[in-house]
């Protein structure tokens, strides 16, 4: 692919992508919520502990990494830090801030995740049930087996029954053109829309592999979303907002954008061969055939961070429960057994990177989450839960430590280098930065 796409081809490979240890007492030993200024985006929590973030985003907009970041970080107490540099415009003025909308993409499946959640908490769904008791799409399901001297797909069944947990834990064979030369050629093969279009006939996806036999990056949380809306009978955006948004105050999150927020969206931008960065037109689909719990909804980063907080502490955010505690616990626990989540080798290197964020460590996958099962290198400990958007969004939650951290900018290709090395950075600083407030 070229850089000069249109905005169809952004919104295919937009959705082609993105997502307990013992409790230790490290964060409410050390670090004490700062009082935040009701200022709208001027209210950014400082503490001097933290002024070395501050200078890792400044750094990153001077030597144009960024065009703009925002970085978050909680502890069990709430907000430590809040601090936001740059512009949502490499070519504008406007400020970026902790209200900035971005679109959220695979951060999104977290959310999801959390509402198919919140039904098995009610005996509606059960984890190793059939998903075909309730999608009749997923009764008899395919596995694509090739190709033949045509170039058309050649499909045989699978012998496995879909399970919620395989949709889940992206061990249902489901996968991802942008990382799968096989499904990419089935759509040229067969017309079939991908799924960043939010067509429904995107769903006719054969799977690549027997249902449970191995991990892979795939559309599971799309139907995962199409579940939840069979069990509920209503709407994602519906469920979500009386569900999830409303208690969590999140009030800028949703599949669908008005005109007001629209106004405040970062800019899509994309690296370019000398390291700059250019304006890209990006958009989901407005007029959506089904609201993809997989990649759909936009937020800005005081929004997202509420929903992180909500799972640091045990499912409660400011005396509103969304989850029990021992929900929580069972999400960031390994639900793939001794199969391993592997790197996410790039089929379509102009979207996104090869993708491992712990290489050569062992990580397992949890319900909507990769979990490092060794420490990481920059501070979070082993059991920590994490996952990112393909618009360079990226969010952890450690609980050991019992802290929480997120960075939002707005570019591609995702898993860029230079935004993944301020990742790191913002992640020490921060674990540092907790020591001395």
């Amino acid at each position: 692919m070229t850089a000069g796409l249109n905005r169809r081809h952004l919104l295919k490979s937009a959705s082609s992508l993105l997502a307990v240890a013992t409790l230790g007492g490290f964060a409410s030993r050390n670090a004490q919520a700062a009082p935040l200024r009701s200022t709208g985006d001027a209210a950014l929590i400082h503490h001097p502990a933290y002024t070395p973030i501050d200078q890792c985003l400044q750094g990153a907009v001077d030597d144009g990494t960024v065009a703009g970041v925002v970085a978050m970080g909680a502890t069990e107490r709430g907000l430590v830090y809040e601090g936001a540099r740059g512009r949502t415009n490499v070519h504008g003025r406007e400020a970026i801030g902790p209200d900035t909308i971005f679109w959220l993409l695979s951060m999104t499946k977290a959310i999801t995740a959390t509402a198919c959640m919140q039904l098995v908490e009610q005996g509606r769904l059960r984890l190793d049930q059939p998903a075909g008791e309730f999608l009749p799409q997923l009764k008899a399901p395919r596995i694509l087996d090739g190709f033949d001297a045509s170039g058309q797909p050649k499909l045989r069944p699978a012998r496995n029954a879909i399970t919620v947990r395989h949709l889940l834990t992206h061990t249902s064979g489901f996968t991802y053109s942008i990382w799968s030369d096989r499904l990419g050629q089935y759509e040229k093969a067969t017309g079939m829309p991908d799924i960043g279009y939010s067509m429904n006939g995107a769903f006719a996806a054969p799977l690549e592999f027997e249902p449970g036999e191995r991990w892979e990056y795939g559309i599971g949380m799309d139907w995962i979303g199409k579940l939840v809306e069979a069990v509920t009978d209503q709407s994602l955006e519906v469920y979500f907002r009386e569900h999830i948004f409303e208690p969590l105050g999140m009030r800028n999150t949703g599949f669908l954008i008005g005109s007001a927020q629209k106004q405040r969206v970062a800019a899509m931008h994309r690296r370019q061969g000398d390291g700059s960065l250019a304006v890209e037109p990006f958009e989901i689909n407005q007029r959506p055939e089904f609201f993809m719990g997989g990649g759909g909804l936009f937020s800005t980063p005081r929004d997202y961070m509420a929903f992180l907080q909500m799972l640091l502490n045990s499912g409660t955010y400011r005396g509103e429960r969304v989850l029990r505690a021992d929900t929580v616990a069972m999400m960031f626990r390994n639900h793939i057994g001794d199969l391993q989540v592997t790197e996410m080798q790039t089929a379509q290197p102009s979207w996104s990177n090869s993708f491992d964020q712990f290489p050569g460590a062992a990580h397992k996958w949890g319900l909507s989450f990769d979990i490092n099962t060794q420490p990481g290198p920059h501070g979070r400990s082993a059991g920590s839960v994490s996952w990112a958007g393909l618009l360079n969004t990226y969010f952890w939650v450690d609980p050991v430590k019992r802290v929480a951290g997120s960075l939002f900018t707005q570019m591609l290709p995702f898993y860029d280098a230079r935004v993944v090395s301020l990742y790191g950075q913002f992640e020490r600083a921060f674990y540092d930065g907790l020591q001395r407030a």
